[in-house]
């Protein structure tokens, strides 16, 4: 499941809501073991996954680097190149 979570610090353009939402979610899933809470545990999962999603973006606003910003597509390059000689 966290195999999902990306790096999101040091992007341009920055890391959307919806890609800090996605990592949350992941991330709760994997510390509560599951995908789909049931009814008696979704509100808890929820709330979980907003207070995480909040979390990380007050951290991602905090961060400072001196590096330059990394471009999404030459990762992304990157990733699929460690794929391809992972699996080749």
């Amino acid at each position: 499941m966290c195999r999902n979570i990306r790096t999101l610090h040091n992007f341009d353009p920055p890391a959307t809501t919806d890609e800090v939402h996605a990592a949350a979610l992941q991330y709760v899933r994997k510390v509560s073991g599951s995908t789909h809470p049931s009814q008696a545990n979704k509100e808890a999962f929820d709330r979980a996954v907003l207070e995480v999603t909040a979390t990380t973006r007050r951290l991602l606003a905090e961060l400072t680097t001196s590096a330059a910003p990394r471009d999404r597509e030459v990762e992304a390059a990157k990733a699929r190149a460690r794929f391809a000689a992972r699996y080749a």
